[in-house]
């Protein structure tokens, strides 16, 4: 009988010997309680535009040269950094103390994403002239393209001359939008108004 509680006990540890090795192997090695750093900062940078990418395309875009852009891109990212999108396009507009503005273009997301867009508005002011002009927008703060498609005032007082190239800025909530117009008959105008950007075109602009 004796011999048999020995046994009896010695096949228990034994189980219990396997079963916490098999504990042990289901645990990795490098396994800590200390969490993982956080990769949101680098995951940010990833996703936004360096300021050579945004030169480099601004210059081949107008046919200017990389100063002249540089100079346009500079002031946009001393005050909003690295934008997480941009806007490829053209577009026409004229007034008469009312105005419009008709464009199309192609949003590009860092990740490689891409689509068409349109916007359209009216603008009301001391503005009086027309022109067709090509049009680079950066965009910021844009979480995904479904984002842009909704209306964005102008930011009053914002619009301004430099290296060539006229830019103002246009807000709607978060996302920022700070659109660089040069061409024929360009004209930015003192005006107020805002853009509807839209996944189709609307003949009407309101």
């Amino acid at each position: 009988m004796p011999s048999a509680i020995f046994k009896l006990r010695g096949l228990r540890a034994g189980g219990l010997a396997a079963l916490a090795c098999a504990a042990a192997l289901a645990v990795p090695a490098c396994a800590s309680d200390t969490p993982a750093p956080s990769s949101t900062a680098a995951t940010t940078q990833n996703e936004t535009f360096e300021k050579n990418e945004i030169v480099q395309a601004v210059a081949t875009f107008f046919g200017v040269t990389a100063e002249a852009a540089g100079a346009a891109v500079e002031k946009i990212f001393s005050e909003y950094g690295r934008p997480s999108a941009y806007i490829k396009g053209e577009e026409a507009s004229g007034a008469i103390g009312v105005g419009l503005r008709y464009g199309k273009g192609t949003l590009h997301m860092k990740g490689g994403t891409s689509e068409t867009v349109y916007w359209q508005g009216p603008s009301v002011g001391w503005d009086v002239g027309g022109n067709g002009a090509k049009c680079f927008t950066l965009v910021y703060n844009l979480p995904s393209p479904d984002y842009i498609y909704r209306r964005f005032p102008g930011v009053e007082g914002s619009a301004y001359f430099i290296g060539g190239i006229g830019v103002n800025y246009q807000r709607d909530e978060k996302v920022t939008l700070a659109p660089m117009r040069a061409g024929v008959g360009f004209r930015l105008g003192a005006n107020v108004g805002y853009l509807s950007y839209t996944r189709k075109r609307h003949i009407l602009p309101f």
